[in-house]
C-alpha cells in the first residue's frame, strides 16, 4: 500500500513538473531564424535585373529601395513590377532623393513630406508598387523625421556608420521598426570580405538578423556606390551553406523577438 502511494506520488509530481515546464515553453517567443536582408537604393534598376538572373539559384529574396520613381523609363519599371512578381519587395527611397535631415533643417518636415514622401507614395501606388517600407536618402535620420514618416511606413531604414566589431554594430534587427544596415558596397570605407565574413558568423551564432544594403552591382567596379556580383554572390553562398533566412525589410514587422 505504501509502495501505491509513493508511486502515485511520483508521477503526480512528474506531471505537475512536466505542466510547468509547458506552460514555460508556451509563454517564451518562438526563436526567428538567423538570416539576413540584403537591401539595394536608388534606381539602378538594370543591374538589379541582371544581379537577380545570377542569384537566383540560391532562391534569394531582396528589398530594393527605389527614388525618383517618375524618371524611371517603362521597361524598368516593367522589370521591377517583374521583380516583385518574384517575391522580392519593393520599398521608398524619397521622390527626389533628397537627404533628409539637410532638407528639413532648411525646409521644415512639412515640406520634406510635401516633396519627398506622399508624391513617391501616391506614384509608386499608381505603377502598382507594393510599399510599406523606408530607406532614408544617405541613410541620415533623426527622431523628428522617423516620428513624422511612422504612421505611413511599417519599417523605416538608415545606415550604419560602423563600429568595426561585430558586437557593437547598429545593423541587426533589434525588435523596432526603425533599424540601420551595414552598407557592402565593395569601395565602402569601411567594407572588407573578412569583416563581412565575421558579421556573417556572429549573426549566425547569435541566431540574429543582419541588414545589409548596397546601390549597383556590377561584374567590375569603376566608380563609388558599386558591389561585385560576386561579393553578392559570397552572401548567398553563405547563408545556403548556413541554412539562414532571407529577409526583405517589410518582413521583419512582424517577427516576434526573444527578449
Amino acid at each position: 500500500m505504501k509502495i501505491n502511494i509513493f508511486k502515485i506520488i511520483l508521477i503526480s509530481s512528474f506531471l505537475a513538473l512536466f505542466s510547468c515546464v509547458n506552460k514555460i515553453k508556451n509563454i517564451e517567443p518562438k526563436p526567428y531564424k538567423a538570416g539576413v536582408v540584403i537591401s539595394f537604393d536608388d534606381a539602378y534598376v538594370d543591374e538589379w535585373f541582371d544581379a537577380d538572373k545570377v542569384l537566383k539559384k540560391y532562391d534569394w529574396k531582396a528589398t530594393f529601395c527605389v527614388c525618383r520613381i517618375d524618371s524611371i523609363g517603362k521597361p524598368q519599371i516593367k522589370k521591377l513590377l517583374d521583380l516583385q512578381k518574384e517575391g522580392h519587395e519593393m520599398a521608398g527611397h524619397g521622390y527626389h532623393h533628397y537627404n533628409a535631415v539637410k532638407f528639413v533643417h532648411k525646409y521644415g518636415i512639412d515640406e520634406y513630406m510635401k516633396q519627398e514622401i506622399n508624391p513617391m507614395i501616391a506614384s509608386m501606388k499608381k505603377k502598382g508598387f507594393n510599399v510599406s517600407s523606408f530607406a532614408y536618402p544617405y541613410g541620415e535620420r533623426s527622431e523628428p523625421l522617423d516620428k513624422a514618416l511612422s504612421p505611413k511606413f511599417k519599417v523605416i531604414r538608415g545606415r550604419d556608420f560602423c563600429d568595426n566589431v561585430p558586437e557593437k554594430e547598429g545593423s541587426y534587427f533589434r525588435d523596432s521598426k526603425f533599424m540601420y544596415a551595414f552598407d557592402i558596397d565593395n569601395n565602402h570605407i569601411h567594407f572588407s570580405i573578412p569583416y563581412l565574413l565575421e558579421l556573417l558568423d556572429y549573426t549566425k551564432k547569435n541566431n540574429k538578423i543582419l541588414i545589409l544594403c548596397s546601390h549597383k552591382p556590377v561584374k567590375n567596379l569603376t566608380k563609388n556606390y558599386q558591389i561585385k556580383i560576386e561579393t553578392l554572390e559570397f552572401v548567398c553562398k553563405y547563408m545556403k551553406l548556413n541554412d539562414m533566412k532571407f529577409y526583405r525589410l517589410s518582413d521583419l514587422d512582424s517577427l516576434e523577438t526573444i527578449k
